[in-house]
């Protein structure tokens, strides 16, 4: 870039020149300009690359860190910007070992990739002092795992199995041992893929790096990994946040690329899913080894479940593709998404439960071995998967490896499996969402699928499906209604189930009488969506919900709690008659397990520190039974929130923090409102805290200080504008809010109109049509709006139209069922 800068003025100087001919004054004056803005520009472009990090000093005992500014710098080389470092062919297949120097100052420690081997010191011109520190030299790698940190951090250490680890971090978090979780378990996150694999890590040392800003999140860097500072530290009022579970997971993502990446890398970045879906796979086995609460639910409800919900669109694209589609190095950007990580995961899984654990980790263990400091592509994985199936006798398939696996990496999307019980047929097509008019087309494609089922509660032998349509006599069922069938046990497959009629009737039979007879969690993640993408009726899924009283899942119970109450449809649903069933229904349901968390939270909060499904779910819980008026649940809210005021120092569970607050707030009067805001404006409040208490104050039950809410949005009081939109929607989704927050935007709209410009209308049309006489907002913005701008918002409001017609069929239909089953 100075090159260019460099030849940039060259040019102007040469073209002042000429314009100022012969006279001198002129040229020299010219002349200066040019120079002061040439290095003033050269000295801005070498500035920005250093990263200066600073935060406000807040008290250590609250977890936050004081430091003054300090210099940081930390390469990030994925996918293609080694060669604006370094003179390189920055191509994956064309690996190189690397010597590296580093010229620094003396006072901060530089890393790369290997040991360092020396450190000297120089004298530059002006007799300043520069350490050198040199590295060994490299193992055979690929430019973006190449990789400096220059910092002034300190570490923790251990050594694993002969090799150092070291875990570097700001010196107060060292000092707190805020790094001591993530370096406990690093060492046995790579004894784990060391005996798994059959192959040694080969490096001598590893540091891992916490970074606080790293905007990649963690890179796995051979020898040198780096951290957003979240996913590596481990503070003390993370104690309910699940923040182990993150660490556990995104480090042993991170350590599972030193093998899937790093050792052997693919070949092109058209099968990146051989990088990081590999990774995504192993981060969750290695997780789990590390914390055994961890089970593989979570790897169904991080990985398959977000996937399934995204890849049903037709421009979604496949896994894999042919080289010659990926275009240019800034198109490279966008292969880092979730069908990468999460379908490639997925798709992992799949293959693994197909081949047995056994035959897939003997075909990797070969893959990595005959490739090793080389490069790969997925036809490459597939011929030593299917060496190893040609050399047994245990697992047999329909097609070569190649064929089968192709038809799931080459082709965008999934199937969705229909089963018909009277005559045993199973049938797939390409799983779309049919509420999408632009999925409204039929297309031809095909998957081989491995079904794994059971009958009657008993596992049965792996079927295949490798055509449209087949029929299987063995899953016929006969007249008897405990005679069930149950496909894709433990989400083993990457696709969907449609159940008919009968067989949804018979596993809810089934449940009523033993919830633990069938893997629930399996079906509920499969027919909920069914019918959010229209292949079954609500009807048929509600079904499944009558033996909820018996279930203590807490993961299960958020799954159908977020399902039947989405966050956007609370105010909503307070406004039909199903309101008033729905509470009856889910509250007689509810009680055993809201009682029983309820007890912990009161009793023994501590109980809690190491569940991670509760961590996670606990909130939609809580908030569900205060939303349905549970005595109880209103009364601990108020009795929590009181303790917090009376004892400011006293934390209230961050489990349900955000339940708390707004229902303590609810259920009291000012006093609890203004102390909110109190702590809201205090300097030493962290960002979670003010995005909690922005939406508890939006819980009141008093008009007037809701309205004051909005009046303080649209001052000064408010940290930016931002937050004054999310202000005015989080009043707006509120019971009592919905006419406060349309009369305040209505008589505010000229102000409005000039913070957000022509974003204005958009922030509201799509919560206030839930809430509003849709001819009222027409009138309105017909009134408001400029003629281009009106277009643009009539489109918005026509398409929120016929979201809130739909949304009150389904309503309806609930409300029939419920009406029909609210005594069972």
């Amino acid at each position: 870039c100075r090159i260019t800068y460099c030849f940039g003025y060259l040019f102007l100087l040469a073209f002042l020149v000429l314009l100022n001919g012969f006279c001198i004054s002129l040229l020299i004056f010219s002349i200066c300009i040019c120079l002061f803005f040439f290095f003033f520009l050269v000295s801005f472009h070498i500035f920005v690359h250093y990263e200066f990090i600073s935060t406000s000093c807040n008290i250590l005992d609250q977890s936050y860190l004081c430091f003054q500014y300090r210099m940081l710098i930390a390469s990030q080389m994925e996918p293609t910007y080694a060669r604006t470092v370094y003179p390189c062919f920055d191509e994956p297949a064309m690996k190189a070992t690397f010597d590296i120097r580093i010229i620094h100052d003396p006072s901060y420690v530089a890393l790369s990739n290997m040991p360092a081997i020396d450190v000297s010191e120089m004298k530059d011109e002006n007799g300043s002092v520069w350490a050198i520190t040199t590295f060994n030299t490299s193992l055979k790698m690929s430019t973006y795992i190449t990789a400096f940190v220059i910092c002034d951090f300190d570490y923790v250490t251990r050594t694993e199995r002969g090799k150092e680890i070291r875990i570097w971090a700001r010196k107060e978090a060292v000092k707190n041992g805020y790094v001591d979780y993530a370096l406990n378990i690093t060492g046995p996150i790579f004894s784990f893929l060391e005996d798994l694999l059959n192959i040694s890590y080969p490096l001598p040392k590893t540091d891992l790096v916490a970074l606080p800003e790293f905007e990649a999140g963690a890179m796995e860097n051979w020898g040198l990994m780096t951290f957003q500072e979240s996913s590596l530290m481990y503070l003390p009022r993370d104690k309910f946040t699940g923040r182990k579970a993150v660490i556990a997971i995104t480090t042993s993502h991170e350590i599972g690329h030193q093998w899937f990446g790093n050792l052997v890398t693919m070949s092109w970045w058209n099968d990146l899913w051989l990088n990081e879906g590999l990774a995504s796979y192993f981060e969750y086995l290695g997780a789990a080894f590390v914390e055994p609460k961890l089970s593989l639910v979570i790897f169904h409800d991080h990985v398959i479940q977000p996937i399934l919900s995204e890849d049903n669109e037709i421009g979604v694209r496949s896994l894999s593709a042919s080289e010659d589609k990926i275009k240019g190095s800034s198109f490279l950007i966008s292969l880092f998404d979730t069908i990468t990580y999460n379908k490639g995961a997925s798709i992992t899984w799949m293959l693994s439960n197909f081949l047995t654990e056994k035959l897939f980790i003997r075909a990797l263990t070969s893959y990595l071995k005959t490739f090793s400091f080389s490069n790969a592509n997925q036809d490459d994985l597939w011929t030593h998967i299917q060496l190893v199936v040609d050399g047994q006798d245990e697992v047999q398939l329909p097609a070569s490896v190649k064929k089968i696996m192709d038809s799931w990496t080459c082709q965008n999307g999934f199937p969705v499996l229909t089963l018909n019980l009277s005559t045993g047929t199973i049938s797939q097509e390409q799983f779309l969402n049919k509420r999408n008019d632009n999925n409204t087309a039929t297309y031809n494609k095909t998957w081989i699928v491995p079904i794994s089922w059971m009958r009657n509660g008993s596992s049965q032998p792996l079927l295949w499906l490798d055509e449209s349509s087949k029929m299987f006599p063995e899953v016929q069922v006969s007249e008897s209604e405990y005679d069930w069938i149950l496909l894709n046990v433990n989400l083993s497959g990457y696709y969907r189930v449609n159940y008919d009629e009968l067989n949804l009737k018979r596993l809810a039979r089934v449940l009523e009488n033993d919830p633990k007879y069938v893997l629930m969690w399996s079906n509920m993640r499969l027919v909920f969506p069914s019918n959010r993408f229209g292949y079954i009726q609500i009807e048929s899924a509600l079904e499944l919900t009558k033996y909820l009283a018996k279930e203590d899942e807490i993961f299960i119970w958020n799954m159908v709690l977020l399902n039947l109450i989405p966050d956007t449809w609370e105010s909503t649903l307070k406004n039909y008659e199903v309101y008033p069933l729905l509470k009856k229904y889910l509250l007689k349901r509810m009680l055993p397990i809201y009682h029983y968390y309820a007890g912990l939270i009161r009793q023994n909060v501590d109980a809690l520190e190491n569940d991670y499904f509760a961590q996670v779910y606990l909130e939609k819980l809580f908030a569900t039974a205060c939303w349905l008026g549970l005595q109880d649940c209103l009364d601990l809210s108020s009795e929590l929130y009181a303790k917090w005021m009376n004892s400011p120092e006293y934390n209230i569970p961050s489990l349900i923090r955000r339940t708390i607050c707004c229902y303590g707030i609810a259920m009291g009067s000012d006093k609890e409102w203004n102390f909110a805001w109190d702590v809201y404006n205090q300097t030493n409040s962290t960002k979670e805290d003010k995005d909690i208490l922005m939406f508890a104050m939006s819980c009141a039950r008093e008009s007037w200080l809701l309205y004051r809410y909005l009046q303080y949005g649209l001052s000064d009081t408010l940290p930016s504008s931002n937050c004054t939109s999310e202000v005015i929607l989080y009043v707006m989704v509120k019971d009592i809010g919905q006419r406060i927050a349309w009369e305040f935007v209505t008589q505010n709209w000229p102000l409005l109109s000039e913070r957000y410009g022509e974003e204005s209308p958009s922030i509201q049309v799509h919560k206030l049509t839930s809430h509003m006489h849709f001819f009222q907002l027409q009138i309105f913005y017909n009134m408001t709006l400029e003629e281009n701008e009106r277009e643009d918002t009539t489109a918005l409001l026509e398409s929120a139209k016929f979201e809130n017609t739909e949304r009150r069929e389904l309503l309806m239909e609930v409300a029939d069922w419920l009406q029909k089953n609210i005594n069972d």
